[in-house]
């Protein structure tokens, strides 16, 4: 004999996934938190913040020169022309 209400399998075997989809959820952003706990971490120093404004900013000193090499399998191809 069986008995479909609202607490049926299929409600429960759903609620299961959600709870295990939130429970990866919760782990990727545990994940996060670390990755910018690090991030913030480097950017306390004063090396640090020089060498993310050398990446990211290409800032140099007065001094100094930037050279920036590129590969041709780092650039984006136009495909207009194919």
């Amino acid at each position: 004999m069986i008995f479909i209400d609202s607490n049926s399998l299929l409600i429960h075997r759903e609620l299961n996934q959600d709870i295990e989809d939130l429970e990866n959820e919760k782990e990727y952003y545990k994940s996060e938190i670390e990755k910018d706990k690090k991030a913030i971490k480097e950017l306390s120093t004063d090396d640090g913040v020089e060498r993310m404004a050398r990446e990211t900013y290409y800032m140099k000193k007065d001094n100094e020169d930037i050279y920036i090499i590129e590969y041709e399998d780092s650039l984006k191809v136009n495909n207009k022309d194919e």
